[in-house]
């Protein structure tokens, strides 16, 4: 890592600049990137899914958010790297009391203007560079992806791609409209792939006119083959992303929609040069896919009940395995997979499950690797979090469980317990239309600050249908934008309790938006959530004394779902597990 700083700060230093910019993101500014867009592991070791780097002549520091602390901490050397919380103490912040004199230079390709505002506004000299000084000394960088394209098609989409470009056109308020997030591009074509490791998408930009008609860009086009080019229609036309450029070019003269917060700042100046008039909105399709369509809706449960199956496999495998020792996180994972495996139409991981016995389930996006894979051990915590991709839908759900054979200590269990009634609080929650993520995150959080305690992420997040696990527009967490919950949004529910060096608590299920039944004198309209997630809570780890009279039975109905549900697919040992797992709290 020392020879990788040095060569990349001779390289800082020819360009004539003091500092650089590496942030997590690739061109298309997505939270998960292919191989060859692992830039600030690259450089720095840190294999976490949200950070960014400032890499200056005489200082490397690395900035996380609260998930990542400990993990930071493991995998880069405080030899070479300074670590910062990155809402507690931003890098725009830092630079300016730091370095405020210092040209910083960064990779236009990997910033949008909304990304980089804030760094303007503290009064940093930014320096865009026409190469990335990275990229040239990283000399064995994987190539691009080239994963084969398929169509998803209706019977899941819920809507035909037509008909969705015609929608989004008549309201598009320009010419034409940028897309550069690869999940937009994927839910307005019906185009699914591989280009990621565990969400089905081709890394691709699109253009999409005011005529409905379109522009496809992405490496290696000639993997739209006959079939597929029939699925897109006439409307849409397919080209090599290195001629993106040129497509750009001829909008001279034409009004271009434009996310300033979703698109490289590179494609924006392209459009400037062109002569192109820059319409500021929101991506046209990141609203429409957030909310679900029936089918999209229908869906998510068919893979929620499919999920579910693997799932109460699992946990019932855990309880027998677990108490004799010798299982490590790893191997616990894997038979997991093996479960999803078994499932008809899984397509994979919608990310790498989070495994983590003991004092690792307090890394919130802990990784097992072979040199930190370690003994589940009797009697301890152990916290699983995972997810599957279907056709139908994505699945995201987090248990936390108790080994034994020994009853778990007392004060364990009453933040379990805590943790749960939050969760409760938010899946039971009614609220009027208009509000939003950030308002109802304390929902989830006063039970465990009753205790004192608190947990350093958001409660939750967007899903997508058979994209990525995490989605946006709407995230339910203080430090989100303040956009309302709409009827067909999926998101977590995910409140938890980390105690460095001991063991985590997360209990997360997946809720859908809908609206909640109108009462005689309601005067405005209101929502309510629907739980999709059926997995069974941890017994031995529930006060029930702890628990109000709404909340046990509302657990007691729940557990009963679970069974009701899940129960016939299992085996007889399997489901005289669930069964007993499932019984009333009392």
């Amino acid at each position: 890592m020392k020879h990788r700083l040095d060569a990349l700060r001779a390289r800082l230093e020819a360009a004539g600049v003091d500092g650089f910019l590496v942030p997590r993101s690739d061109e298309h500014l997505g939270e998960y990137v292919p191989p060859s867009g692992e830039r600030l592991a690259w450089i720095s070791g840190f294999t976490g899914s949200a950070g960014m780097a400032v890499v200056l002549r005489d200082r490397a520091v690395l900035f996380t958010d609260g998930r990542y602390t400990t993990q930071a901490a493991a995998q880069t050397d405080p030899a070479l790297w300074e670590r910062r919380h990155l809402t507690e103490e931003p890098p725009a912040e830092w630079l300016k009391a730091q370095a405020p004199n210092a040209r910083i230079g960064y990779d236009p390709w990997l910033h949008s203007e909304g990304g980089l505002k804030p760094f303007v506004e503290a009064g940093i000299t930014l320096v865009p560079l026409p190469e990335n000084p990275l990229d040239a000394i990283w000399t064995d960088r994987p190539e691009l992806p080239s994963a084969p394209l398929r169509a998803h098609g209706v019977e899941f989409a819920g809507e035909a791609a037509e008909a969705k470009r015609a929608r989004l056109a008549h309201d598009l308020g320009a010419d034409a409209a940028l897309l550069a997030d690869s999940h937009s591009v994927a839910w307005l074509l019906n185009l699914r792939g591989g280009d990621l490791a565990h969400t089905p998408m081709a890394l691709a930009f699109a253009l999409l006119r005011d005529d409905a008609s379109a522009g496809l860009f992405l490496h290696a086009p000639q993997r739209v083959g006959a079939a597929l080019r029939a699925h897109l229609g006439n409307g849409v036309s397919v080209a090599d992303r290195v001629t993106l450029p040129e497509a750009l070019h001829r909008l001279a003269g034409k009004r271009v929609r434009v996310d300033a917060d979703a698109t490289p700042a590179r494609l924006l100046d392209l459009l400037r040069e062109a002569g192109a008039e820059l319409v500021p909105g929101d991506d046209p399709c990141r609203l429409p896919r957030a909310c679900k369509n029936e089918v999209e809706q229908e869906g998510a449960r068919v893979a929620q009940r499919k999920d579910a199956v693997a799932l109460s496999r699992f946990l019932a495998w855990m309880a027998r395995e677990a108490p004799k020792g010798g299982l490590t996180e790893m191997a616990a994972a894997a038979q997991l997979l093996d479960f999803r495996r078994d499932v008809p139409g899984f397509a994979g991981e919608s990310f790498p499950a989070i495994s983590g016995a003991g004092e690792n389930g307090a890394i919130v996006h802990y990784r097992a690797t072979p040199e930190t894979d370690r003994v589940i051990r009797p009697d301890e915590c152990y916290l699983i979090d995972s997810g599957g991709q279907y056709p139908e839908g994505t699945t995201d759900v987090t248990r936390t469980l108790w080994t034994g054979p020994g009853p778990a200590p007392e004060e364990l269990r009453a933040r379990y317990t805590a943790v749960l009634r939050g969760h409760i609080a938010l899946a039971t929650l009614c609220f009027p239309e208009g509000v939003a993520g950030p308002h109802i995150d304390a929902i989830a959080r006063r039970p465990i600050w009753d205790l004192g305690l608190d947990f350093d992420h958001g409660t939750g997040h967007g899903i997508g249908a058979f994209l990525s696990v995490h989605e946006g527009p709407v995230s339910i967490s203080r430090a989100a934008k303040p956009i309302p919950v709409r009827p067909g949004m999926i998101l977590s529910d995910e409140p938890g309790f980390y105690l460095p060096g001991a063991y985590g608590i997360r209990i997360e299920n997946l809720l859908l938006a809908r609206e909640a039944p109108r009462r005689p004198d309601q005067r405005k309209n209101f929502l309510e959530f629907e739980t999709l997630t059926l997995a069974p809570y941890a017994r031995a780890l529930i006060v029930p004394s702890m628990l109000t009279e709404a909340e046990r039975d509302w657990v007691d109905a729940y557990q009963a779902r679970v069974l009701r549900e899940v129960g016939p697919a299992l085996d007889e040992a399997d489901r005289a597990w669930l069964e007993e797992e499932c019984t009333k709290l009392g």
